[in-house]
């Protein structure tokens, strides 16, 4: 019958192709498994050598994962090509950029992070263990990812921001701040000799300099500021060290207790 025929030449042909496609497909096998293992190869050497100049293991895993991706679609597409399909080559890479376009407006908060957390990463705006602040939250750093940073606040709260959150709003490093200014402002009432307060509140700061000699940095300074209706404003600014969490609060802390008990004594307070 016609169909058998039709069938049989079909088979026969499909034969000879498959006969004739035989040197190309073990030459694209090869082409496959001997690239196949210079990405593992590679990614391995990458990993090593990304290791030596980086402790981050994330940066040294995307740089490896990176290179084992590019070795690895050069073989797969040099084995297309050797098979001598183009067509499904150019298909590939037309569903390649189409599905990465898709997936790009999908997932645009998430490239935000990784990228912000490439940069955070290399930059090094912050390491683990600083204190930083950003976002209204202040916090030691625990772990730095690429999609988000972990932090600890004073009151042990576990906090996760997203990079993106950080990358794009201002960042206090109070690790890497070696000083912090205190500053306080008073107001003295007009009916009390200014002269002798002005004395005597700085001989109070000279006695918090002489009380944490190692976390007060320079000379206080106290200063008239101006004058709001019946009282004079009065600025005490004290430059300390800010080493540990808690320098700056202990000083601050220092400073305002004996300030309290000058302005007692004087009974400026009401």
């Amino acid at each position: 019958m016609e169909w058998t025929q039709l069938i049989f030449e079909k088979l026969n042909r499909w034969g000879q192709a498959t006969i004739k496609m035989l040197p190309n497909l073990a030459l694209a096998i090869v082409i496959f498994v001997a690239f196949y293992l210079l990405a593992k190869l590679v990614k391995r050497f990458v990993y090593k050598l990304s290791c030596r100049i980086s402790d981050k293991k994330a940066i040294s895993n995307l740089f490896a994962g990176t290179a084992y991706f590019i070795i690895f679609s050069i073989g797969l597409f040099s084995a297309l090509e050797v098979l001598k399909l183009d067509k499904a080559v150019s298909s590939l890479l037309a569903g390649a950029g189409i599905l990465g376009l898709a997936l790009g407006f999908a997932f645009q908060d998430l490239t935000s992070n990784f990228i912000s957390g490439i940069y955070i990463t290399f930059r090094k705006p912050f390491d683990t263990g600083h204190v930083i602040e950003t976002n209204g939250f202040i916090g030691t750093v625990e772990d730095i990812q690429f999609r988000s940073t972990t932090m600890r606040t004073s009151d042990g709260q576990h906090l996760i921001i997203p990079n993106k959150d950080i990358f794009q709003k201002p960042i206090i490093n109070h690790s890497l701040t070696t000083e912090r200014k205190i500053e306080l402002h008073l107001l003295i009432p007009f009916n009390k000799e200014p002269a002798p307060v002005l004395d005597d509140i700085v001989k109070t700061a000279l006695g918090v300099v002489n009380q944490l000699k190692g976390s007060v940095r320079k000379a206080p300074e106290v200063w008239f500021e101006n004058i709001e209706g019946a009282n004079i404003k009065l600025m005490v600014a004290l430059w300390v060290s800010n080493n540990t969490d808690v320098s700056f609060n202990k000083a601050r802390h220092q400073l305002i207790l004996r300030l309290l008990e000058v302005l007692r004594q004087k009974q400026l307070l009401p």
